[in-house]
């Protein structure tokens, strides 16, 4: 079959909280009318993009740093775990030999230094590495479901003196959408997967780039940030925290100065609005490349799906709001569909939108 897309990158460039659905979570108490609406929660952050946010386009840890400040703007203490170097596409992919290193990272980004300066933890900021020693310029990155890993079997006990599991795990905002296929190439929904594994409730957000899909605004990750908040508080008020299921989250581009529209409950798609291309450059060897997906009926890239979280990102220009599982078997029943008739409810008719 033809291939119809469209080349532009290389590869390189735990107590109950919520009894009334059965999910558990670490109780937190419910925000007074003068407190910020997640004061009192604890928050672990990671991602798949790094923390270095060294490159101009913004695609190596801009996201997580705004997410980062959202989140203790509105009172959560907040620890960062996150990979040291880039780990995009990784999936739910674990290091099964050797040592990880954690680096906190004492110079933040111009302007995110002052960010989580009340919260108890400061909003501290370690990168994962894969090294016996102190992580340098090219040491290799563990990889985001590692990183969570890590942190929830002891990380935060040692770094940032969390005896308990935070109360809830974020990961991203990712450089680009997360939608349809390569959901299961995601590193920043398998480092939420990771966690709600272990007992943790936990959601994943990506926002998508500007028109190019190449350079990644801040006003994306701002916009995204400052929902995220503000659907973590929605949750957090109507008791809809659960670890039987990740949300995934993707905002649509505004850096044009179009706004997202209305959350969306949607399905993750089959079709393939990424791709990546193997071309061959020598007698073994293949180029990797990364594409776009043309979208034309008939393609075998083409999404068939209806109601998936790339039509609502794309063709409608909403937040799409899609659950995960990390329960693999085809035709399993969910346990407790009320939890989920209940997230559902709140996204469609309650949720926080432009």
């Amino acid at each position: 079959m033809k291939r119809t897309c469209r080349r532009l990158l290389p590869a390189a460039a735990g107590a109950a909280v919520l009894a009334a659905v059965g999910v558990t979570a670490n109780a937190v108490p419910a925000s007074g009318p003068d407190e910020l609406p997640l004061a009192g929660m604890r928050i672990l952050i990671s991602n798949d993009d790094s923390m270095q946010v060294a490159e101009a386009n913004n695609s190596d840890g801009l996201g997580l740093y705004e997410l980062r400040r959202a989140m203790c703007a509105a009172g959560a203490d907040v620890v960062v775990m996150a990979p040291w170097q880039v780990q995009s596409g990784k999936g739910t992919a674990v290091t099964n030999s050797g040592v990880l290193t954690t680096q906190r990272r004492t110079t933040l980004p111009a302007g995110y230094g002052n960010d989580c300066a009340g919260a108890p933890s400061g909003g501290a900021v370690f990168g994962v590495c894969l090294s016996d020693g102190p992580c340098v310029k090219d040491t290799p990155g563990a990889t985001p479901a590692d990183t969570v890993k890590l942190a929830l079997r002891g990380g935060l006990k040692a770094k940032a003196g969390w005896t308990d599991a935070p109360d809830l795990v974020l990961t991203g905002i990712n450089s680009g959408p997360n939608v349809s296929a390569q959901v299961n190439d995601s590193g920043t929904v398998g480092a939420a997967i990771a966690a709600v594994d272990e007992g943790v409730p936990a959601l994943a957000f990506s926002s998508a780039g500007d028109e190019t899909e190449a350079d990644f605004p801040r006003e994306n990750y701002r916009a995204g940030a400052e929902f995220a908040a503000r659907f973590v508080a929605g949750l957090r008020e109507r008791s809809l925290f659960t670890s039987e299921f990740v949300l995934k989250v993707d905002h649509p581009d505004v850096s044009s100065g179009h706004p997202a529209g209305a959350p969306r409950w949607t399905s993750v798609g089959h079709g393939k609005v990424v791709w990546h291309t193997y071309e061959e450059s020598g007698e073994n060897s293949f180029d990797i490349g990364f594409g776009f997906c043309e979208e034309r009926p008939g393609d075998p890239c083409t999404e068939t799906s209806k109601n998936t979280d790339a039509e609502a990102l794309y063709g409608e220009h909403r937040i799409s709001v899609a659950p995960v599982t990390a329960d693999r078997t085809y035709g399993a029943k969910t346990p407790r569909p009320g939890a989920l008739r209940k997230i559902r409810h709140y996204v469609e008719h309650e949720a926080p939108h432009v």
